[in-house]
């Protein structure tokens, strides 16, 4: 028992060493763009630039994009198929691991013949239908992890249970999907979230085929012109999107009514 404890801490502290020990590396060679001194000259050489601005803010909206598809995409799908298709659940779920099976570049390129210029509907021909091709991409990536994520989180409720009573209380089904399912699933539902937005933040592959603006494109690019900015954006890149799923845990866990302060800051404050 104590020899078990004793190899628990030491995966503990080897797996915190392995996340750890780089980040302060780069962190630390971040600081070092001036000689002789540590300084945030590589963050303020960052932030002063309007392409990272205009990169991050991009990659941000389309990632929440495809956050937002994925979502009205796979909970209906998991609940249906659950409720009423059960034996089709292998079905979805092969297919939900499509995209872990064919590279992005295939897929891509993919986009490009059905919606190029000879195309009914050439998509790649306006900046409008290619970024709807790139949100479209992100949630086609992130798929086998959210459906895999509210598919376990259903599998903790009874559906049919759930269904019958809401039904029983005159609930529509779109009621009962949105007023009831949704909430049991919420926490599944994050989850799914954070690694779609960890997913399409950074992605290279689609959004650099596509000629898009993003952050990937961007990061590989300011990677071969200098040697400390890259640092310094991979550091502010990791805060940015730990800062981004608490902001979502935070607001995903608030109950209805609850408001936006949180219960000690609302005292204080009366």
């Amino acid at each position: 028992m104590k020899l078990t404890r004793v190899l628990s801490v030491f995966m503990v502290i080897f797996a915190a060493l392995f996340f750890l020990v780089p980040l302060f590396a780069t962190f630390n060679f971040s600081l070092r763009m001036e000689r002789d001194q540590l300084s945030f000259a590589a963050y303020r050489s960052v932030l002063e630039s309007n392409t990272f601005i205009d990169a991050l803010s991009f990659s941000a909206l389309a990632s929440l994009l495809a956050i937002l598809f994925g979502i009205l995409l796979v909970v209906p799908t998991a609940y249906w198929v659950r409720l009423k298709l059960p034996a089709m659940r292998p079905v979805t779920e092969f297919l939900s691991l499509m995209p872990l099976i064919i590279p992005p570049v295939v897929l891509v390129f993919g986009y490009v013949r059905i919606y190029g210029t000879d195309s009914f509907l050439p998509l790649t021909m306006t900046q409008l239908g290619t970024n709807a091709l790139l949100v479209v991409g992100y949630v086609v990536l992130s798929l086998p992890y959210m459906y895999r994520a509210v598919d376990n989180g259903m599998a903790a409720i009874d559906i049919g249970t759930l269904t019958e009573a809401a039904e029983s209380l005159g609930a529509s089904r779109a009621r009962t999907v949105t007023g009831v399912i949704f909430p049991n699933v919420r926490s599944a539902i994050v989850s799914g979230a954070f690694l779609t937005f960890s997913i399409s933040l950074g992605e290279f592959v689609i959004t650099s085929l596509l000629s898009r603006p993003g952050f990937g494109p961007y990061m590989v690019q300011i990677g071969q012109d200098y040697a400390y900015q890259p640092a310094a954006i991979a550091i502010m890149a990791f805060a940015f999107t730990w800062v981004c799923m608490a902001l979502m845990a935070f607001f995903a866990t608030r109950k209805p009514g609850q408001g936006i302060l949180p219960g000690f800051l609302k005292r204080a404050k009366t």
